[in-house]
């Protein structure tokens, strides 16, 4: 199973994006879902540093396994988790 959250109707939203960020990590600890996919889209690479900052904030941090770039698509990022 595979969460996905595409940020392009919110990218100028602040409060929404934090929001919507914490609500997909939620889910995914909730359901054990093992990667979600975030989509911030290609644009100037803004959003994509506010994603990375969210996902290194040490609460949000302690919650997954990895953060992984997507080498063949800018815009996306994936969260893997493991579960025991």
């Amino acid at each position: 199973m595979k969460l996905t959250l595409d940020l392009h109707d919110i990218y100028n939203r602040g409060g929404d994006i934090d929001r919507a960020l914490r609500g997909v990590i939620a889910e995914a600890v909730a359901k054990k879902a093992p990667l979600v996919e975030i989509i911030p889209g290609k644009g100037s690479g803004a959003l994509k540093k506010r994603v990375l900052r969210f996902l290194d904030l040490p609460e949000i941090k302690a919650q997954y396994h990895r953060v992984e770039k997507d080498s063949k698509n800018f815009g996306r990022v994936f969260v893997h988790f493991r579960w025991k």
